[in-house]
C-alpha cells in the first residue's frame, strides 16, 4: 500500500458541524467522520445568534477524537458573512449575530442607496444579500461593542485564532463579506468606511494552503494534537465545496446544495457588467484565485423548516418524497428565491401564502407541497445556471451537484430533466473532502486541484442523472415563473 497521510476537516454548516479525517495518498481518498454535533442559534434580547463558545468546545472534542489518527494537519471552514469581535486582549466581545437575524432588513438598502448600487458592484462585485457583512457593519455601526473592537474575525477565523492564537482572515471568505475588492482582492478602506469601521478592525488576508501554526498549548492539551498544525483552506463552505467538486472537464456548473442552494460556475476572471449585476450574480473567490460565479437560491432550507414545523426529522423525508413522487406535477410553483422564505418560522403557512398571493392553489398534502419545492428549486437552478453560462460567454456539458442535496433523487433528477443536461450527484460531503484536498496538496500529498478532482471521482463514485424527457413541460413551467 502506498504512504497515506492523514488531515482533519472542521465544517461548520448552519444546522450541524462535523469533524472528518481523510486518508489521502496517490490514488486513495479515505474518509472517516469522528465527531457530528448540532449547530442550533439561539435567540436573546439582542436578536438571532451563534452558540459560538459551544462550538467551540465541540470543535475541541471532534479534535481529541481525531486525535487517534495523528493528523497532519487542522483546517476549518464553515457558512459565511458572519463574524466575531475581538477586544485587544483578544477577549470576544458579545455573541456573533446569526444572518437570519433581522437587524440588517432596513440597513442593507440605506447603504446601497447611498453608496449606490453599480458603484458597489463594480467595487465589491457582489450579489445583494441584506445580510452581507458590510450590511451587518452599517446596521451595528454605532453599537459598543463595535466601536470597542480590535479585531473582526469571521467565523472559521475566529476558530482558528482560539486554536493558534493568530488572527487573520482567509480570503474566500473574505472575498463573501462586501469588503474586499473585486479587481485587487485586498480589503477596500472604501468599503470599511462607508460601513462605519476602522479599516484597521480588518486583519492581514491568508490564503488556502498557507499555514497558520500549531495549536495553542491549551487546545493542544485538550485535544492531544501537540505535533498538529492548522492549515488555511477555503474557508468558506462552499469555496471548499466547489474544490471538492469531481470535474473531469473545465465546462461543469455546480450546485452546492444543502440548506442553501449555491449554484455557478468557476472561472478565471469575475463577471462584473451590468447585466451580472442586474441578475443578481455574486464574484466570490476560490482555491487558486479562481471565481465562483454564482447566485444564492434559498435551498434546501424551504425542506428543513417544513420539517420542523410538521415536527418531523430527516427520517421521515424518504416517505414524503415518495409522496411527491406520486403527486401531480407543476401544479403550483414558487420562486425559491424570494427574501420572505429567509426568516425561520411556519414555512408551509408562507408558502402558502405566496401561492394565495400569486392566484396559484396551495398544494393539498404534504407529499404535494414537497413536490412544489422541489421543482421549483430545479427550475431556479436551471435558471441560475444557463443565466451564468450566457453572463460568462461559456457553455456547460454537466453540472455536478454536492453536498446533502446529492442524495435527494427526485431534485436531481428533476434538475437534470429542467436542465436537459446530465447531473453528476455527490460526494455528499463536498466540503470537508475539498478541505482536506487542500491540506494534502499543502502537505505535497496531492499535486495541483484536477489531480485532486480526479482522485475524488474515482474514490467516490458519484451517481449520474440523465434528462429523461419531458422538456415541453418544464418549459412552461419556467415560463409561469417568468425564468429562462
Amino acid at each position: 500500500m502506498s504512504h497515506l497521510d492523514t488531515f482533519a476537516a472542521v465544517d461548520l454548516g448552519a444546522s450541524s458541524g462535523r469533524v472528518v479525517v481523510g486518508r489521502v495518498g496517490r490514488g486513495t481518498l479515505e474518509l472517516a467522520e469522528v465527531h457530528r454535533f448540532a449547530n442550533r442559534p439561539v435567540r436573546l434580547p439582542s436578536g438571532l445568534h451563534w452558540n459560538a463558545v459551544g462550538l467551540y468546545r465541540e470543535i475541541l472534542d471532534g479534535l481529541r477524537a481525531a486525535a487517534d489518527h495523528r493528523p497532519l494537519s487542522v483546517g476549518i471552514d464553515s457558512w459565511a458573512v458572519d463574524y466575531g469581535l475581538l477586544d485587544t486582549n483578544g477577549a470576544l466581545l458579545g455573541t456573533p449575530h446569526h444572518y437570519r437575524d433581522g437587524r440588517t432588513d432596513d440597513a442593507a438598502g440605506a447603504f446601497v442607496a447611498d453608496f449606490g448600487a453599480d458603484a458597489l458592484y463594480a467595487a465589491n462585485g457582489l450579489q445583494f444579500l441584506k445580510f452581507n457583512t458590510v450590511f451587518q457593519l452599517a446596521a451595528a455601526r454605532h453599537d459598543p461593542q463595535l466601536r470597542a473592537a480590535d479585531t473582526l474575525l469571521l467565523i472559521p477565523d475566529l476558530i482558528t485564532y482560539w486554536l493558534t492564537g493568530d488572527r487573520g482572515a482567509e480570503i474566500t471568505n473574505a472575498s463573501t463579506t462586501g469588503l474586499l475588492d473585486v479587481s485587487t482582492r485586498q480589503w477596500s478602506d472604501r468599503l470599511a468606511e462607508a460601513a462605519g469601521v476602522r479599516p484597521s478592525l480588518l486583519p492581514p488576508l491568508r490564503h488556502p494552503g498557507q499555514r497558520v501554526g500549531p495549536l495553542l498549548p491549551e487546545a493542544a492539551a485538550e485535544t492531544g494534537l501537540a505535533k498538529t498544525v492548522v492549515t488555511a483552506v477555503a474557508s468558506h463552505d462552499t469555496a471548499s465545496a466547489v474544490a471538492g467538486v469531481p470535474a473531469l472537464t473545465d465546462r461543469f456548473g455546480y450546485i452546492s446544495c444543502g440548506t442553501w442552494s449555491l449554484a455557478g460556475l468557476e472561472l478565471t476572471e469575475p463577471v462584473t457588467t451590468e447585466a451580472a449585476r442586474t441578475a443578481n450574480f455574486t464574484n466570490e473567490l476560490g482555491v487558486d484565485g479562481r471565481t465562483r460565479f454564482l447566485r444564492n437560491i434559498m435551498g434546501l432550507w424551504l425542506v428543513q423548516e417544513c420539517l420542523r414545523v410538521w415536527n418531523l426529522d430527516d427520517r421521515a423525508l424518504p416517505g414524503l418524497l415518495a409522496e411527491a413522487a406520486k403527486a401531480e406535477p407543476f401544479t403550483a410553483l414558487i420562486d425559491a428565491g424570494d427574501a420572505r422564505f429567509l426568516p425561520p418560522g411556519d414555512m408551509p403557512a408562507r408558502i402558502a401564502e405566496h401561492l394565495r398571493a400569486d392566484g396559484l392553489p396551495v398544494p393539498e398534502g404534504r407529499g404535494a407541497l414537497l413536490r412544489c419545492i422541489l421543482e421549483s428549486l430545479a427550475l431556479a437552478h436551471r435558471d441560475t445556471l444557463r443565466r451564468a453560462a450566457a453572463l460568462a460567454d461559456t457553455e456547460l456539458d454537466v453540472v455536478h451537484l454536492v453536498g446533502g442535496g446529492s442524495r435527494n433523487e427526485l431534485l436531481c433528477q428533476w434538475t437534470a430533466d429542467a436542465l436537459g443536461l446530465p447531473v453528476v450527484a455527490g460526494p455528499v460531503e463536498a466540503t470537508a473532502i475539498g478541505n482536506i484536498v487542500v491540506q494534502a496538496r499543502a502537505a505535497g500529498a496531492v499535486d495541483d486541484l484536477a489531480g485532486a478532482r480526479r482522485l475524488i471521482a474515482a474514490a467516490q463514485e458519484p451517481r449520474r442523472y440523465t434528462p429523461q424527457g419531458g422538456r415541453a413541460a418544464w418549459d412552461a413551467a419556467a415560463a409561469r415563473l417568468g425564468l429562462d
